[in-house]
């Protein structure tokens, strides 16, 4: 049921444009617009950059496996994984929810004036 850092790492850079990146003590996967999960250094967890209903699911879902961040980042919906009690399966589905939500926003189409 574990999953090892390196597969963790593999299963956030197969999503498109990731990219891997040094933060502060941990491994920061991003999109060209942001952050969407951290890798601790030691191995042992991997944070989810969620918004409050993914967070509420995946909690609710594997509550052994995810948890609110203790810190305040938890507030904002950011949730803490323990690689040791999730499968790949859902890890591979959390990290694919956390992408999606830091992929840039579509720009809405401009309205032209009408010429007289």
């Amino acid at each position: 049921m574990a999953v090892t850092p390196a597969r963790a790492r593999a299963l956030a850079l197969a999503l498109p444009d990731a990219e891997e990146r040094p933060h502060v003590d941990r491994f920061a996967f991003r999109t060209p617009r942001k952050t969407f999960a951290t890798l601790a250094g030691d191995g042992r967890d991997i944070n989810l950059m969620f918004d409050h209903a993914l967070q509420e699911h995946y909690c609710a879902m594997a509550p052994e496996a995810f948890e609110v961040h203790p810190s305040g980042w938890g507030r904002m919906g950011i949730t803490r994984c323990a690689l040791k009690r999730v499968d790949a399966a859902t890890l591979a589905s959390a990290l694919q929810a956390a992408h999606a939500l830091a992929q840039p926003k579509p720009k809405a189409a401009r309205k032209r004036k009408a010429k007289p």
